[in-house]
């Protein structure tokens, strides 16, 4: 060994004492290997010093520290075996590589950059390479056993203040400021589902459950439950996703970014694995405080609407309100009721306005493709807005009675992923309580419908329409009362039967009905007579009516029929009442039998009259 050199390598022994009194044991390794890098070569006056470590996975050496000039290359191929190697690229500089074992399995190389034309002293090649690596080696573990008393004790501290809440966004909140404290320098984020709907500004992404291009790293580590590493190439960093796992199931994956390009060392990686069952089982708890909590607000919400529904008689005003409901508690923005019945599919009053508009029919189509096909499941986070129209999340329950589907629900928002799993659940529990709620009402007005109505023509009974005039005689302004029988009906009777002299009746009436307003209220006034009553309507306006009716009736039935009508009227500056209306326009039906038939008379306060 040249006397120069060595006594630059005994000024560095004994400078490294200082250092070393001075070395701050709590930094990374990178740091303490930096400082010691630097010390050599300020001592025995390199261009450089670096210390690489091995990357068993593309079989090269990449760099952990350095002081002084860039190392020329980001990685070295691995050696052949030999110890030291002097590089000279015909630069300006020779690069001494010195190999050693850090540990029983991690290779590692010092390289010491010198000046050209400078000479090269082997033996102090091999005193500094057996040096070295004792060095490097106690620095390693003094390092490593601080930092993974660091490292657990802020462990410790994140399961402490984790399972001391029952709220999921303080759980995740915890695990990012905890990685931040581990390792300062690296990139983290969430990977989570969509049912995870988190406030704040945590970085969270969500997780890609499509396997169309094959399984992710994030994607293996959330279905195996296994730490699963990557490296990218631009730019090129290293990659590690840990499965937030807990018992039941993995609720998530945390991304850790490396600012380079190393491999994750095994430590590291079962210190990061135990962060995330930790996080797992502190989520978990949390979920599963979180569900007992909604559980019991969905069963307190089912409650309250079935109290609601059970006091609202008609089936619109249940609807209405059920809507109202399904808005309000998943912030959907349109619900629609259908009922099938005899092969058809009825959109329910009370439904949002959108289910009437011709538009929804892609979506009411795409619901009973799947529910044709017996997918259970109806439940969709992002239809194409392209191939619908504007709204993107779908999920649409079943109304089933005994088992037999009686209609279904379907409800619709604008936003993606705007309902979770969790809601749809729920709204087939809805769906299901409120149907027994729904068909009761639909039975209750058929059964009103029945006690009102004439079995054989379905108009109104002669009771109905009574009430009706006497109503409208107390609110309205006027009105008109038409009497219309069946011209010589008997002789239909003798001539076809009684079985076509019913169907005549059934014609007689479907042609009254299909000629009058809504409001207007038709009725079978008994045998062969039925009745019309016009609320609001002049006198004019009902003797056009009864044309039309007098005209469809004769041209339109089979046997051809012809009838007959009577018409009164009253107003406001009239003093009558139902028994007079019905007696004048009775005395103008009898006029128009009496004339002729298949004409139309009229009788007002002073005379009858033919039109």
């Amino acid at each position: 060994m040249k006397r120069e050199e060595t006594k630059r390598y005994e000024s560095f022994k004994q400078k490294f004492f200082h250092w070393f009194l001075a070395f701050q044991d709590d930094g990374p390794f990178s740091a303490a290997a930096g400082g010691l890098l630097a010390l050599l070569k300020e001592e025995l006056a390199l261009q450089g010093a670096a210390l690489y470590l091995f990357d068993p996975s593309r079989d090269s050496f990449y760099l952990e520290a350095a002081a002084g000039g860039l190392p020329a290359a980001g990685r070295i191929a691995a050696g052949k075996g030999r110890e030291i190697v002097v590089v000279d690229d015909g630069g300006p500089r020779l690069a001494a590589r010195l190999f050693f074992l850090l540990s029983e399995e991690a290779p590692a190389m010092v390289e010491l950059v010198y000046e050209k034309g400078r000479s090269i002293d082997e033996p102090l090649l091999e005193t500094l390479r057996a040096d070295l690596a004792r060095l490097f080696r106690k620095l390693g573990a003094l390092s490593q056993g601080k930092g993974e008393e660091n490292r657990y004790e802020q462990l410790h501290r994140f399961a402490a203040k984790i399972h001391s809440t029952m709220q999921i966004d303080d759980v995740l909140e915890e695990i990012i400021r905890t990685l931040q404290n581990v390792y300062p320098s690296f990139t983290y984020y969430l990977l989570l589902s969509h049912d995870n709907h988190v406030r704040g500004n945590l970085p969270i992404k969500p997780l890609m459950l499509d396997e169309g291009e094959g399984q992710t790293a994030a994607l293996r580590a959330f279905l195996t439950g296994q730490v699963q590493c990557e490296e990218t190439a631009a730019p090129q960093r290293s990659v590690l996703y840990a499965p937030i796992k807990g018992v039941q199931a993995v609720y998530g994956v945390i991304q850790i970014i490396a600012p380079h390009a190393a491999p994750f060392p095994r430590r590291e990686m079962n210190f990061i694995s135990l962060l995330a069952g930790t996080a797992g089982s502190a989520l978990e708890n949390a979920k599963l405080y979180e569900q007992s909590r909604r559980l019991v607000s969905d069963l307190q919400l089912i409650n309250d609407t079935m109290r609601e529904l059970n006091a609202r008689l008609r089936l619109y005003e249940g609807i209405e309100y059920m809507v109202a409901q399904i808005r309000r508690s998943f912030g959907a923005d349109e619900v629609g009721f259908f009922l099938f019945a005899g092969g058809r599919r009825e959109l329910l009053p009370g439904s949002t306005p959108f289910f009437a508009d011709a538009s929804a029919g892609r979506y009411v189509e795409w619901v009973e493709e799947r529910r044709r096909s017996g997918n259970d499941i109806i439940f969709a986070g992002d239809v194409h807005p392209s191939a619908f129209g504007p709204f993107r999340s779908v999920m649409a329950a079943p109304m089933l009675q005994n088992k037999e589907t009686k209609g279904v629900c379907i409800v619709l928002a604008r936003e993606p992923y705007r309902f979770t799993f969790d809601m749809f659940k729920l709204l087939e529990s809805l769906v299901q309580h409120s149907t027994l709620a729904f068909m009761n009402a639909i039975l209750r007005e058929e059964l009103e419908k029945l006690v009102v109505t004439d079995y054989l023509t379905k108009l109104y009974t002669r009771r109905y329409l009574d009430e009706a005039i006497q109503k409208s005689m107390e609110t309205d302004a006027f009105g008109a009362l038409l009497l219309i029988d069946i011209d010589n009906f008997k002789q239909i009777n003798d001539l076809y039967g009684h079985q076509t002299g019913d169907d005549v009746l059934v014609q007689v009436a479907e042609m009254i009905r299909a000629n009058i307003r809504d409001d207007d209220i038709a009725a079978r006034w008994g045998g062969e007579e039925m009745a019309l009553y016009l609320p609001n309507v002049a006198l004019a306006d009902a003797v056009s009516v009864a044309r039309r009716i007098v005209e469809k009736v004769r041209e339109h039935t089979i046997p051809p029929v012809t009838v007959s009508c009577g018409i009164s009227w009253w107003g406001r500056h009239c003093r009558d009442d139902a028994q007079q209306l019905f007696k004048r326009a009775d005395a103008a039906l009898y006029m128009a039998k009496e004339t002729g038939k298949n004409c139309i008379f009229v009788h007002d306060h002073c005379q009858s009259y033919k039109v």
